[in-house]
């Protein structure tokens, strides 16, 4: 088979076979290109402008890279077209990413698994993977991509220890220039194999219990890229700032709530030019909203936060009538709490030393780090909930958190 080399920043060169090339040729594809992986985190680590389609491409590649050593070890679960469909799953996990990452799903649009259905199982792209590999690949790969897959490779792309994890992780980290997205990539890969799940009784992915100081890497990893890039309060304020300028243009009629999927980051910033919003001068001139209030997840009352997480409705009106206790104008108050995410929810079987299979779960095992538990622990040390003023001026806490006992009581009458 012939290949192109793409050389890449982070894994040198790619290569992309015939088929490969002309997925990443589609319109849908490459709209990718203009996506940036981070959304507004280059507003704080500027060399964090990269997009989803260097990050498709490498996982991708990493996909590639573990198929192969599968194959190596005589573990090639399926035939060359199995493969090329996970490899292809790889390569599309992203394409209904919205502008600005996942900062819109936040408000309540669609998930961007839901928007690439059409995009993957209709259109140039199904064209394609029809020609290529058979009428059912559309669907088998919105599948894996989805997480409802029955292949024994489902793991490699939506699952505890999925390659697009790993990718993002150390693609970040490289981007952004910080020293926290050391992953011990390697020894995970050649630690992954196939085994039989005692939970299922099937064939999925695995790893061999050596690896599980490389997943401890990938745990911390983790962890300090939420801690330090990903929940930076300046880029959770730009995010707030964006969410609700977002909002405001689609309750205007600005902006259409089914278009969204169809815009670059730069495509929609342009559209929202013409409302002539200070939010979006603000963005743009990097004059973010300042800290007025914050606390750790751990110390504030989770029936507060997690009704703020719940309904975007209620966040507008909880931001609003802080605002009019405070005298200040509306939209001049945004209220953020980072969407619930796991930390690393690990639940994958592990081939131990002594020949048995058993599953790494929140119980854990004696003499080993208990990894579920502590991903927990640091998730929620990790995430705060925070009150952004236009103005550098401080918030009494307590005052602050009566009016949104206040609000929600009002919200819970209606």
């Amino acid at each position: 088979m012939q290949f192109e080399i793409l050389r890449d920043p982070v894994w040198n060169n790619v290569r992309v076979d015939p088929i490969t090339l002309e997925l990443v040729d589609t319109q849908v594809f490459q709209r990718l290109r203009y996506i940036r992986q981070l959304g507004w985190t280059y507003l704080v680590y500027p060399g964090g402008t990269h997009s989803r389609f260097e990050h498709a491409l490498g996982t991708h590649h990493l996909a590639r890279r573990t198929l192969t050593m599968l194959a190596e070890r005589e573990e090639k679960p399926g035939n060359d077209r199995d493969l090329a469909i996970v490899r292809s799953a790889a390569l599309l996990h992203d394409v209904g990413h919205y502008p600005f990452s996942h900062a819109l799903e936040e408000i309540g649009a669609l998930n961007h698994e839901h928007v690439a259905k059409p995009l993957i199982t209709g259109g140039p792209v199904a064209e394609i993977l029809r020609s290529a590999y058979g009428d059912s690949a559309p669907d088998e790969i919105y599948a894996l991509v989805t997480g409802g897959s029955k292949s024994p490779l489902q793991g490699l792309i939506s699952g505890s220890l999925d390659l697009d994890k790993i990718e993002y992780l150390k693609r970040d980290a490289f981007m952004c220039g910080v020293p926290y997205g050391e992953i011990d990539v390697d020894r995970l890969i050649n630690s992954m194999l196939l085994v039989t799940d005692p939970k299922t009784g099937r064939l999925a992915i695995g790893v061999q219990e050596k690896a599980l100081s490389a997943l401890e890497s990938l745990l911390f990893a983790k962890y300090q890229m939420y801690r330090n890039v990903y929940w930076h309060h300046a880029v959770r304020s730009a995010t707030a700032m964006y969410k609700r300028l977002v909002e405001d243009a689609l309750a205007s009629g600005a902006l259409a709530a089914d278009s969204l999927a169809g815009f670059t980051d730069e495509g929609l910033m342009h559209r929202l030019e013409s409302s002539g919003a200070p939010l979006l001068s603000a963005l743009k001139e990097r004059h973010l909203f300042k800290r007025a209030a914050e606390w750790p997840a751990t110390v504030v009352d989770p029936e507060i936060t997690e009704w703020i997480t719940a309904n975007r409705a209620r966040v507008r009106a909880a931001e609003d009538e802080l605002a009019k206790d405070l005298k200040i104008a509306a939209g001049s108050l945004l209220i953020d709490f980072p969407e619930k995410t796991q930390m690393l929810g690990l639940d994958i079987p592990v081939l131990r030393r002594s020949g048995s299979i058993e599953r790494l779960t929140g119980e854990g095992w004696i003499g080993t780090i208990n990894l579920p538990t502590l991903s927990e622990e640091l998730y929620n040390s990790a995430r705060w909930f925070r009150i952004f003023r236009a103005e550098r001026v401080n918030i009494s806490p307590s005052r602050a958190l009566e009016v949104l006992r206040r609000t929600m009581k009002r919200f819970a009458d209606v």
